[in-house]
Protein backbone atom coordinates (compact mmCIF):
# COMPACT_ATOMS: atom_id res chain seq x y z
CA UNK A 1 0.00 0.00 0.00
CA UNK A 2 1.73 3.17 -1.29
CA UNK A 3 0.13 5.67 1.04
CA UNK A 4 0.15 3.42 4.10
CA UNK A 5 2.29 5.73 6.30
CA UNK A 6 0.24 8.79 5.33
CA UNK A 7 -3.00 6.94 6.04
CA UNK A 8 -1.66 5.82 9.42
CA UNK A 9 -0.60 9.38 10.33
CA UNK A 10 -3.97 10.79 9.30
CA UNK A 11 -5.76 8.12 11.33
CA UNK A 12 -3.56 8.84 14.34
CA UNK A 13 -4.16 12.58 14.03
CA UNK A 14 -7.90 12.03 13.76
CA UNK A 15 -7.97 9.88 16.89
CA UNK A 16 -5.74 12.34 18.77
CA UNK A 17 -7.89 15.36 17.97
CA UNK A 18 -11.08 13.43 18.78
CA UNK A 19 -9.68 12.37 22.16
CA UNK A 20 -8.45 15.90 22.87
CA UNK A 21 -11.83 17.35 22.02
CA UNK A 22 -13.83 14.91 24.11
CA UNK A 23 -11.56 14.24 27.08
CA UNK A 24 -9.34 17.28 27.49
CA UNK A 25 -11.99 19.86 26.60
CA UNK A 26 -14.49 18.25 28.97
CA UNK A 27 -11.89 18.06 31.72
CA UNK A 28 -11.01 21.73 31.26
CA UNK A 29 -14.67 22.73 31.37
CA UNK A 30 -15.58 20.66 34.45
CA UNK A 31 -12.38 21.44 36.37
CA UNK A 32 -13.38 25.11 36.32
CA UNK A 33 -16.59 24.41 38.24
CA UNK A 34 -16.34 25.91 41.72
CA UNK A 35 -18.59 25.90 44.81
CA UNK A 36 -21.62 28.15 44.54
CA UNK A 37 -21.86 30.81 47.24
CA UNK A 38 -25.45 31.38 48.30
CA UNK A 39 -25.76 34.95 49.56
CA UNK A 40 -29.07 34.24 51.27
CA UNK A 41 -27.56 31.45 53.39
CA UNK A 42 -24.07 32.99 53.57
CA UNK A 43 -22.60 29.61 52.76
CA UNK A 44 -20.95 27.85 49.82
CA UNK A 45 -22.45 24.69 48.32
CA UNK A 46 -21.77 21.83 48.02
CA UNK A 47 -20.06 21.41 51.37
CA UNK A 48 -16.92 19.25 51.63
CA UNK A 49 -17.28 15.74 53.00
CA UNK A 50 -16.04 15.03 56.50
CA UNK A 51 -12.92 12.93 56.94
CA UNK A 52 -14.87 9.85 58.04
CA UNK A 53 -17.21 10.19 55.05
CA UNK A 54 -14.20 10.45 52.71
CA UNK A 55 -12.84 7.21 54.19
CA UNK A 56 -16.27 5.68 53.72
CA UNK A 57 -16.20 6.51 50.03
CA UNK A 58 -13.07 4.36 49.73
CA UNK A 59 -14.94 1.48 51.42
CA UNK A 60 -17.88 2.04 49.04
CA UNK A 61 -15.49 1.86 46.10
CA UNK A 62 -13.64 -1.17 47.50
CA UNK A 63 -16.88 -3.13 47.93
CA UNK A 64 -17.96 -2.33 44.36
CA UNK A 65 -21.23 -0.72 45.41
CA UNK A 66 -21.26 1.29 42.16
CA UNK A 67 -21.85 -1.98 40.30
CA UNK A 68 -25.44 -2.05 41.53
CA UNK A 69 -26.17 1.55 42.56
CA UNK A 70 -25.95 4.86 40.74
CA UNK A 71 -25.44 8.32 42.19
CA UNK A 72 -27.01 10.48 39.51
CA UNK A 73 -30.60 11.65 39.50
CA UNK A 74 -31.97 12.08 36.00
CA UNK A 75 -33.95 15.16 35.09
CA UNK A 76 -37.70 14.98 34.80
CA UNK A 77 -37.94 14.37 31.05
CA UNK A 78 -35.43 11.50 31.07
CA UNK A 79 -37.06 9.17 33.56
CA UNK A 80 -39.04 8.92 36.76
CA UNK A 81 -36.23 9.46 39.29
CA UNK A 82 -37.97 12.54 40.69
CA UNK A 83 -41.29 10.69 40.96
CA UNK A 84 -39.51 7.94 42.90
CA UNK A 85 -38.34 10.60 45.38
CA UNK A 86 -34.69 9.80 44.67
CA UNK A 87 -34.08 13.54 44.67
CA UNK A 88 -35.82 16.89 44.48
CA UNK A 89 -33.85 17.95 41.39
CA UNK A 90 -31.55 16.46 38.79
CA UNK A 91 -27.88 15.91 39.58
CA UNK A 92 -25.41 18.52 38.35
CA UNK A 93 -21.64 18.42 37.82
CA UNK A 94 -21.17 20.82 40.73
CA UNK A 95 -22.49 18.15 43.11
CA UNK A 96 -19.30 16.09 42.66
CA UNK A 97 -16.51 18.68 42.88
CA UNK A 98 -15.33 17.43 46.29
CA UNK A 99 -15.27 13.78 45.21
CA UNK A 100 -11.96 12.58 43.85
CA UNK A 101 -13.65 9.60 42.22
CA UNK A 102 -17.40 10.14 41.85
CA UNK A 103 -19.26 6.83 42.10
CA UNK A 104 -21.76 7.53 39.32
CA UNK A 105 -22.43 3.85 38.60
CA UNK A 106 -23.83 2.24 35.48
CA UNK A 107 -26.59 -0.20 36.50
CA UNK A 108 -29.50 0.19 38.91
CA UNK A 109 -29.97 -3.21 40.48
CA UNK A 110 -30.70 -1.22 43.63
CA UNK A 111 -32.05 2.32 44.03
CA UNK A 112 -30.09 5.45 43.18
CA UNK A 113 -28.12 6.70 46.19
CA UNK A 114 -27.39 10.31 45.20
CA UNK A 115 -29.70 11.56 47.97
CA UNK A 116 -30.01 8.46 50.14
CA UNK A 117 -28.89 10.51 53.15
CA UNK A 118 -32.30 12.20 53.06
CA UNK A 119 -34.13 8.85 53.08
CA UNK A 120 -32.20 7.10 55.84
CA UNK A 121 -32.56 8.68 59.26
CA UNK A 122 -29.57 7.26 61.12
CA UNK A 123 -26.48 5.09 60.95
CA UNK A 124 -28.53 2.28 62.49
CA UNK A 125 -30.60 2.14 59.26
CA UNK A 126 -27.41 1.69 57.23
CA UNK A 127 -26.04 -0.95 59.60
CA UNK A 128 -29.24 -2.96 59.37
CA UNK A 129 -29.12 -2.95 55.57
CA UNK A 130 -25.44 -3.90 55.51
CA UNK A 131 -25.73 -6.66 58.09
CA UNK A 132 -28.98 -8.26 56.92
CA UNK A 133 -29.01 -7.40 53.22
CA UNK A 134 -32.19 -7.36 51.13
CA UNK A 135 -33.77 -9.41 48.36
CA UNK A 136 -31.48 -7.76 45.79
CA UNK A 137 -28.50 -6.82 48.00
CA UNK A 138 -26.13 -9.29 49.66
CA UNK A 139 -25.38 -9.09 53.38
CA UNK A 140 -21.99 -7.67 54.36
CA UNK A 141 -21.70 -9.45 57.70
CA UNK A 142 -17.89 -9.29 57.51
CA UNK A 143 -18.17 -5.55 58.22
CA UNK A 144 -19.32 -6.43 61.74
CA UNK A 145 -17.83 -8.18 64.72
CA UNK A 146 -19.50 -10.30 67.38
CA UNK A 147 -18.83 -10.42 71.11
CA UNK A 148 -20.65 -11.73 74.20
CA UNK A 149 -23.81 -9.73 74.91
CA UNK A 150 -23.03 -6.74 77.10
CA UNK A 151 -19.26 -7.12 76.70
CA UNK A 152 -18.95 -3.81 74.81
CA UNK A 153 -21.22 -1.48 76.73
CA UNK A 154 -19.97 1.64 74.95
CA UNK A 155 -20.26 0.17 71.47
CA UNK A 156 -23.01 0.72 68.95
CA UNK A 157 -24.89 -2.54 68.97
CA UNK A 158 -26.66 -3.48 65.74
CA UNK A 159 -28.45 -6.38 67.38
CA UNK A 160 -27.81 -9.86 68.66
CA UNK A 161 -27.15 -13.14 66.86
CA UNK A 162 -27.32 -16.35 68.91
CA UNK A 163 -26.92 -14.33 72.08
CA UNK A 164 -23.87 -12.45 70.82
CA UNK A 165 -23.70 -8.71 70.36
CA UNK A 166 -23.19 -7.49 66.78
CA UNK A 167 -21.02 -4.37 66.53
CA UNK A 168 -20.01 -2.45 63.37
CA UNK A 169 -16.30 -2.31 62.56
CA UNK A 170 -14.51 0.89 61.65
CA UNK A 171 -15.09 0.20 57.94
CA UNK A 172 -18.84 -0.15 58.54
CA UNK A 173 -18.94 3.13 60.48
CA UNK A 174 -16.99 4.91 57.75
CA UNK A 175 -19.29 3.52 55.06
CA UNK A 176 -22.39 4.55 57.02
CA UNK A 177 -21.02 8.09 57.40
CA UNK A 178 -20.43 8.28 53.64
CA UNK A 179 -23.90 6.96 52.77
CA UNK A 180 -25.57 9.42 55.16
CA UNK A 181 -23.55 12.30 53.63
CA UNK A 182 -25.08 11.66 50.19
CA UNK A 183 -27.65 14.42 50.00
CA UNK A 184 -27.71 17.28 47.49
CA UNK A 185 -30.90 19.27 48.03
CA UNK A 186 -29.44 22.73 47.39
CA UNK A 187 -30.35 24.42 44.12
CA UNK A 188 -27.40 26.29 42.62
CA UNK A 189 -28.20 29.57 40.90
CA UNK A 190 -26.44 28.96 37.54
CA UNK A 191 -27.78 25.43 37.09
CA UNK A 192 -31.29 26.39 38.13
CA UNK A 193 -31.33 29.20 35.58
CA UNK A 194 -30.07 27.16 32.62
CA UNK A 195 -31.08 23.57 33.32
CA UNK A 196 -34.49 23.78 34.95
CA UNK A 197 -36.67 21.02 33.51
CA UNK A 198 -40.18 20.12 34.61
CA UNK A 199 -40.85 16.50 35.62
CA UNK A 200 -42.25 14.39 32.79
CA UNK A 201 -45.55 14.03 34.62
CA UNK A 202 -46.03 17.79 34.54
CA UNK A 203 -44.95 18.21 30.92
CA UNK A 204 -47.74 15.94 29.67
CA UNK A 205 -50.50 17.60 31.63
CA UNK A 206 -53.14 19.20 29.35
Amino acid sequence: MKNGPIFFLCLLASLTFSWAGLALASHRQLSAVAPYYDVAEAKAFPEPMSGIAARGQLVYQDLGCASCHTQQVRRGDLGNDLDRKWGTRQSWARDYIYQGRPQLGLVRVGPDLANVGARLTSAADVYKLLHQGTATMPAYAFLFSESPAGAQTGAIAVGQVDGRQVVPTRRAMDLAAYVLSLNSPHVYGPEAAHNAVKPAAEEHKP
